[in-house]
C-alpha cells in the first residue's frame, strides 16, 4: 500500500489520540494567511488580541460555534487554557460547595483524573464505577445512584484511553458537567441537557493550547467571589476570555474548523460519517473469528478511539510495528489496556479506516 498515493503532501495516517490531524484544508488556509493576516501586515500570532482584527476573528468564532451546536444565548462561551486537566480542579473550585457533594461518574482513566482533583476541593461521590471490568462500558442510567442534592453530576462522555463512549445526552434532569474533549463537535448535542461543557481542542477541534468551556449564564451565580480570578468562570466571562491574553493562534484555528464543518454539513453529516468510518474498523474486528478482540461492549464503543487487542501483547507490538511501515502512524494502545488504539477524530479520512481494515485482514491472514 502507498499511503502517498492517497494523502496529500506525504501525510501520514494519523491514528494518534491527540494532538490528532485538521482538516487539509484548515491547514492550507492557516498557512497560506500565515505571514500577512487580511492584509493586516504581520500573522495573527503577532496582533494585539485587543485590536479589531482579532476582535472579529474571536466573535465570529464564538459565533459559528454557537450555529453549529445550537448553543442559546443563555449559555457563555468561553476560551481559555490549561486543558481539560485543568477544568478537573476549576470546575469543583467554582462549584463544589462546602457542605454539600458532587457526583463523578467513572467509566475511564480521565473521569478518575477529574474525582482525583475535586477530591482535594471538597466531597465527591462516586455513582458509578466500572473498573471491574476495566473501564469496558458506559452506564444504563438505571445503574447511576444520584445523590439527592448534588453541586453537580459530571461524567466523561468518551473515554480516549479505553474507547467507551455514552454515544447520547443524560437522559434524566440535573446539573450535569461534562468533560467532553475527544467527542465533541463529532455528534449533535442538546445543550439544555448540561449546566456545563468542557473540552480541550487538540482532538477534534483545533490545535493543543485551547480549552472550549461552554457555561450556562446562572452557574455564574455560584462563583465565590474570593476566587483567584484566573480560575474564575466569572472573571473570565465578565472580560470576554480576555481577562488574560488568550491562545490567539488556536482561537483562530478552532475557528476555521467550525467553519469547515459547516461548510461540510454539520453534526448530523459528521455524526453519519464518524459511524461509517467507526464501523469499518469494528467489522474487521469482529469478523476476525476472535484474532482481534475490542475492548469496549458493544453499546459503549467510541466513534472516535477504537481500542482492540491481539491474541498476545508481542503480537499487538509486531502489529504495531508492521503497520508503522505501511503509513499507519500512532496505532500503540495505552499501557493501561495494552493492544492498540485507532483514534479516528473528525478530521480522520475513511480511506485510512477502509486502509487500515485492510491491513488488519491481511495480518490476520499471515499470523493467525
Amino acid at each position: 500500500m502507498n499511503v502517498a498515493q492517497i494523502l496529500p503532501y506525504d501525510r501520514t495516517f494519523n491514528f494518534s489520540a491527540g494532538p490528532s490531524c485538521l482538516p487539509v484544508e484548515v491547514l492550507e488556509q492557516a498557512r497560506d494567511e500565515m505571514v500577512n493576516f487580511r492584509g493586516s501586515g504581520m500573522s495573527i500570532m503577532e496582533m494585539s488580541h485587543r485590536g479589531k482584527v482579532f476582535e472579529s476573528v474571536l466573535e465570529e468564532a464564538i459565533a459559528d460555534l454557537r450555529q453549529l451546536i445550537g448553543i442559546p444565548d443563555h449559555f457563555k462561551i468561553l476560551f481559555l487554557q490549561g486543558g481539560a486537566s485543568l477544568q478537573f480542579s476549576m470546575l469543583a473550585m467554582n462549584f463544589l460547595e462546602e457542605h454539600r457533594s458532587a457526583d463523578y461518574v467513572l467509566t475511564g482513566t480521565w473521569g478518575k483524573k477529574a474525582i482525583e482533583a475535586a477530591s482535594l476541593v471538597g466531597k465527591t461521590n462516586v455513582i458509578f464505577d466500572s473498573k471491574s471490568t476495566n473501564y469496558d462500558h458506559a452506564p444504563r442510567p438505571s445503574q447511576m445512584n444520584y445523590s439527592e442534592n448534588p453541586c453537580y453530576i459530571h461524567f466523561t462522555s468518551n473515554e480516549t484511553i479505553q474507547g467507551v463512549d455514552f454515544l447520547k445526552d443524560p437522559q434524566v434532569h440535573g446539573t450535569f458537567v461534562c468533560d467532553m474533549s475527544s467527542n465533541i463537535l463529532s455528534r449533535p448535542v442538546n445543550m439544555e441537557n448540561y449546566a456545563m461543557i468542557y473540552a480541550g481542542a487538540q482532538k477534534n477541534m483545533g490545535p493543543a493550547g485551547v480549552t472550549l468551556v461552554i457555561l450556562r449564564e446562572d452557574m455564574l451565580e455560584r462563583v465565590p467571589r474570593d476566587m483567584h480570578p484566573m480560575l474564575s468562570y466569572r472573571v473570565h466571562a465578565e472580560n470576554d476570555s480576555m481577562y488574560n491574553t488568550p491562545p490567539t493562534w488556536g482561537i483562530y484555528v478552532c475557528g476555521l474548523v467550525y467553519k469547515w464543518l459547516l461548510k461540510t454539513g454539520g453534526l448530523e453529516k459528521r455524526l453519519e460519517l464518524n459511524q461509517d468510518k467507526a464501523q469499518v474498523l469494528y467489522d474487521a474486528i469482529d469478523q476476525s473469528d476472535g484474532f482481534y478482540t475490542g475492548h469496549a461492549k458493544k453499546g459503549s464503543r467510541s466513534l472516535m478511539n477504537i481500542t482492540f487487542r491481539l491474541r498476545t501483547e508481542e503480537m499487538s507490538d509486531q502489529f504495531v510495528k508492521e503497520a508503522k511501515k505501511e503509513g499507519f502512524d500512532g496505532l500503540k494502545g495505552h499501557r493501561s489496556v495494552g493492544g492498540c488504539r485507532a483514534s479516528v477524530y473528525n478530521a480522520f479520512p475513511k480511506a485510512g479506516c477502509e486502509a487500515l481494515a485492510e491491513f488488519m485482514r491481511h495480518f490476520a491472514a499471515r499470523n493467525g
